[in-house]
């Protein structure tokens, strides 16, 4: 067989299994679903068996975000409600928003006001605050959602298209061109009786309602047909087909956006639809709806949502239209009565622009029908990492590999630009961040915390954006081809270096406020690979286990006022105090608290003892990190880590020295670079330690 003769037929047998595999996946009778039309009858039955699918547009929005399910958890004693909805479930965490559950709190809290009928339904829904904060991910997830709801069995909505001959005489279909409940078809004198039927079984708050009348297409349709058959609306209703709609931003269905354009080119037709002049011939009037294109954003959006991109920016014109389908729940387009609309409108702006609308008397109309959400920046550590840990993991980076701390640190410089610096004496900018991040500081309590949030209420609404770092994270990917690994020193200097022409940095105190902040972070991350260093040096858990036992056997003896037996001579002595020091100094505890310190333990000890429970070093946090340090001092002579900043290496020292390696690969993710880097570091910080403690003993 030829060569390409047998290319051809893989090709076909590869392609029948490719198309055997898509029509597995479509599932035909789901399809069959989605794609439902019957009669007017017929949806009076659905209607009756699921009163649901006639929601308002907040009631359909609301029952989406909580369909995903919530969890609660309390923050600082402070309940939080946490909905998985903006975890995006639908795109596996694309769009997920994190550590802004107490904001997005308050915002489902409106939309659930207004699918409720309390009022927020009347509102326009501002999304405010600075640049990068999410806010237009927010909206992106809410038409997402709706989207995907809309083609759910619980989400399932319909509307109508008329069969009506037209002027030929031939038969076609009119779609109803704002996707309208087809319970509207319903005269209005008996709609109030009919929907107290459907309502009987259900709670107050979830009633449904179905307010105003028809667009002025479907109007025209309506009475011509009960001119044609002189008032018989069961006739009337014979040319109607109502179908199942899938909201769909694509195709302008259910869901709309609007972004402005240069002012002299905003045209509010835009919002509300325009005249077709190609018809006007046809039918031989501007005002026939037959001759207009109901096809505004505020029109397509009906039944659904509509978001309004940097909503203050919007010229006068616009507000009008838009005041009235915020209070009013209509839109006046041109040569047509008001038409009614039932959809969620929610903007979103940043700070300058709101500030211009506070000090414009003129706004007061739409400042009033406003209900203002903050959206601040992520002010929790560990939040801001899973936003760059999203974008920069070993999926989506290949043939890099990314040091530990490194977005890590990158994500502690951008909270850092965004936290105000603490009024409360004794607290400094960076235990500030730590508490904040859920880290326990002894001599701070979660009552501490909720003073340092109230005396900044602003915190959040200034610094830096996650998008500057994810361009500089980016930018260090690339920059250096040659290099196997990106570390946080790379990042750090990329930031630093786009501070000089960062855009939105307004004054020089700014950005020198932000480099002392970069040295700041620099500090913390060379703690971070000390403490990493010497856990891999001192990583011998029987070693510190026997010190450890030493240690309890001495500090049981000096509480309980006893002696201690020396295991090699077999006489009582006093309890080693140069040991017990020793450890307790490496984490600094001064000579006037040993004594508490040592009861504390022995507390402890007791308690888990009455529990039934083994006392292990590691359950004891302080008293791991003191043994860990204190093993390490001992030991970091013996290893010579220093001699890899003199390059002057032997046999004995090299087989240590990659055992430590080996470690920081297993137990801290490093890859062979970025471990021998952070070897050499450390090692030149701790020769820096012995010349100038050298020097001070000189003195």
């Amino acid at each position: 067989m030829k060569e390409e003769e047998r290319m051809v037929e893989m090709g076909e047998r590869g392609g029948s299994k490719l198309s055997i595999l898509i029509k597995e996946k479509l599932r035909p009778e789901r399809f069959q679903e989605l794609y439902w039309e019957g009669s007017f009858e017929e949806y009076l039955d659905i209607v009756y068996q699921n009163p649901g699918v006639a929601r308002t547009s907040f009631q359909r929005l609301y029952d989406m975000i909580v369909s995903y399910g919530v969890e609660e958890y309390t923050e600082f004693k402070q309940r939080v409600i946490h909905y998985r909805f903006f975890d995006d479930p639908i795109s596996n965490g694309r769009d997920a928003i994190f550590g802004l559950d107490k904001y997005l709190m308050k915002l489902v809290d409106v939309i659930k006001a207004a699918a409720k009928g309390y009022g927020p339904e009347r509102r326009i829904i501002l999304l405010h605050g600075p640049v990068g904060s999410s806010k237009s991910t927010i909206v992106r997830l809410f038409k997402k959602g709706l989207e995907e709801y809309s083609k759910t069995k619980e989400g399932a909505l319909y509307s109508f298209y008329w069969n009506v001959k037209n002027e030929n005489g031939v038969l076609e279909k009119v779609d109803c061109p704002m996707h309208e409940e087809p319970l509207r078809l319903i005269p209005q004198d008996i709609r109030e009786e009919v929907l107290a039927r459907i309502n009987r079984e259900r709670e107050d708050d979830r009633l449904i309602r179905v307010e105003g009348d028809l667009c002025p297409v479907c109007r025209f349709y309506y009475n011509q047909l009960m001119e044609l058959y002189r008032g018989d609306w069961e006739k009337v209703i014979s040319h109607v087909r109502v179908k199942r709609i899938i909201l769909s931003e694509m195709n302008r269905i259910g869901i709309g956006t609007f972004q402005p354009k240069d002012e002299k080119n905003q045209d509010s037709t835009e919002l509300t639809g325009d005249i077709n002049y190609r018809k006007i011939a046809l039918y031989g009037s501007d005002s026939d709806p037959r001759a207009f294109n109901f096809d505004g954003e505020l029109n397509i959006a009906n039944r659904g949502i509509v978001e309004f991109i940097e909503i203050l920016k919007l010229d006068v014109a616009f507000l009008y239209d838009l005041l009235g389908a915020t209070q009013e729940h209509k839109i006046k387009p041109k040569k047509f009565a008001q038409v009614d609309v039932d959809e969620v409108i929610i903007g979103h702006t940043n700070e300058p622009e709101y500030k211009k609308l506070i000090n414009n008397e003129y706004m007061e109309a739409l400042r009033d029908r406003t209900i203002k959400i903050d959206i601040p920046y992520i002010t929790k550590l560990s939040d801001e990492i899973k936003i760059y840990e999203r974008d920069f993991n070993p999926e989506r980076i290949k043939g890099k590999h990314i040091a530990p701390h490194t977005l890590e640190i990158a994500a502690m410089w951008a909270v850092l630009t965004r936290l105000e610096e603490p009024k409360k004496a004794g607290i400094t900018l960076m235990q500030k961040l730590k508490l904040y991040d859920g880290k326990l500081i002894p001599g701070f309590t979660e009552d501490t915390i909720r003073e340092l949030r109230k005396e900044a209420e602003r915190e959040g609404m200034e610094g830096i954006s996650p998008r500057y770092i994810q361009d500089k994270i980016s930018n260090a990917l690339v920059s250096d081809l040659s290099k196997k690994c990106v570390n946080p020193f790379m990042v750090m200097t990329e930031i630093e270096t786009g501070l000089s022409h960062h855009s939105l940095i307004s004054s020089e105190a700014q950005r020198r406020r932000y480099r002392e902040l970069l040295t700041l972070v620099r500090q913390e991350y060379e703690e971070i690979i000390k403490n990493e260093v010497q856990r891999a040096i001192a990583a011998d858990e029987e070693s510190i286990a026997r010190l450890c036992a030493n240690y309890i056997d001495n500090v049981k003896a000096y509480v309980r006022r006893e002696k201690v037996k020396n295991p090699f001579t077999g006489e009582d002595e006093e309890p080693d105090e140069r040991l017990m020091r020793s450890i307790e100094e490496k984490i600094d505890i001064p000579e006037s608290r040993k004594d508490d310190f040592r009861r504390e333990i022995m507390n402890y000890i007791a308690a888990l003892a009455l529990e039934g429970k083994r006392f292990d070093y590691k359950s004891n946090e302080r008293l791991r990190r003191a043994l860990e340090l204190k093993l390490f001092e001992d030991q970091k002579d013996s290893i010579k880590l220093t001699s890899l900043v003199t390059n002057v290496i032997d046999k004995a020292t090299q087989e240590k020295i990659d055992i430590v390696k080996s470690r920081l690969i297993r137990d801290y993710g490093y890859c062979e670079f970025c471990a021998t880097d952070v070897l050499t570091y450390v090692a030149s910080i701790f020769a820096r330690g012995d010349i100038k403690d050298y020097r001070e003993r000189r003195r």
